[in-house]
């Protein structure tokens, strides 16, 4: 999982895993993948795919993008300063005492989620200080999960967690955004996590 969690560096790592264009064996893990990459903060070579067209098929064709906004709109929707609209945390949608009102991070869904990423040998890497249970972090773990070919506990964690809060964090998105580029990743995810 790059950035994020540690690959399987420190396990066994298949040597055929490098024969697609992005280092990936399996077509879901390299979705999973990108989209992971899509949600983290944008950077320079984010804003460079999304003009060289790259990320068309993730986003469509959404002409320029310019980094300082996105980086303000990434802020405004998932970080605050006042409370964000869009949490990308899975605990606030599922750990709430009142079911119409967001609940607190690192709740017990966020212990869930550790629980599935040390039973894979898994851990949050040092230079990412996002909680276990943000959506790049989960998603980064689903492609973990396609690349090894364990189907069967992808869809068990796709069931306990993604397919749980993935849709009501990606309409609000959907709702709040004021960039096309939000707009677009948002329900581009929301089709391939919540089929």
């Amino acid at each position: 999982m790059t950035g994020q969690t540690d690959t399987p560096t420190t396990r066994e790592q298949s040597p055929e895993r490098d024969t697609g264009s992005d280092g990936f064996r399996s077509d879901a893990a390299a979705t999973y993948a990108v989209l992971a990459e899509c949600w983290r903060e944008p950077t320079e070579q984010l804003t460079e795919a999304i003009e060289a067209g790259e990320l068309a098929p993730v986003v469509g064709d959404i002409g320029s993008a310019d980094r300082h906004r996105l980086r303000t709109e990434y802020t405004r929707l998932f970080i605050g300063p006042a409370g964000p609209p869009c949490p990308p945390y899975e605990s606030v949608y599922r750990d709430g005492e009142d079911p119409d009102a967001l609940g607190p991070v690192k709740g017990p869904a966020t212990t869930a989620v550790v629980r599935w990423y040390r039973e894979f040998g898994v851990q949050p890497a040092a230079a990412h200080s996002d909680l276990p249970d943000h959506i790049t972090t989960e998603l980064e773990f689903a492609a973990y999960l396609a690349e090894a070919g364990f189907d069967e506990q992808l869809n068990q964690f796709f069931e306990e967690h993604l397919a749980v809060w993935a849709d009501e964090f990606l309409r609000q998105v959907e709702t709040e955004t004021r960039e096309p580029f939000y707009a677009s990743l948002a329900t581009t995810t929301r089709e391939i996590l919540c089929q």
